[in-house]
């Protein structure tokens, strides 16, 4: 099971329309089970900077079916994953800063959605309205 482009799109147009209603410019990208980009979208004024990162984001929260936030919250000093940000797996840097969240269909993870471009809490609320749309 996996996150198709009809997912995505829905994702991506739930996630769009709370960016817009926060008044924040985001970056917002879809990753299928196998951490593939589904699809991708960017916001008018949304940075460019915060393509890449977005897209990290999701990929990162599929690769270990986690949110962002939550590995960043165990990635600190004296916390399990400590360093785990400056590992690199398939080319792609770990993110562990909020705004990356699981997509799940039946209790598993297919997929995720990862969001850049305005505060850690800003990010996490438009990735969190993306996925609960799936």
């Amino acid at each position: 099971m996996s996150v198709t482009l009809e997912d995505a799109r829905r994702v991506i147009a739930a996630a769009e329309s709370r960016a817009n209603e926060i008044g924040q410019p985001m970056n917002i990208a879809v990753v299928d089970a196998g951490g593939n980009l589904v699809s991708h979208v960017r916001q008018d004024g949304a940075w460019i900077g915060s393509i890449e990162i977005s897209i990290s984001k999701a990929w990162t929260s599929k690769a270990f079916d986690i949110s962002t936030k939550d590995l960043g919250d165990n990635a600190q000093p004296t916390q399990q994953f400590f360093g785990i940000h400056s590992t690199n797996a398939h080319g792609r840097g770990v993110a562990i800063f909020a705004g990356g969240v699981p997509l799940t269909r039946g209790g598993e993870v297919v997929g995720a959605v990862g969001v850049s471009g305005g505060s850690g809490e800003q990010d996490q609320t438009v990735a969190e309205a993306g996925a609960a749309a799936l």
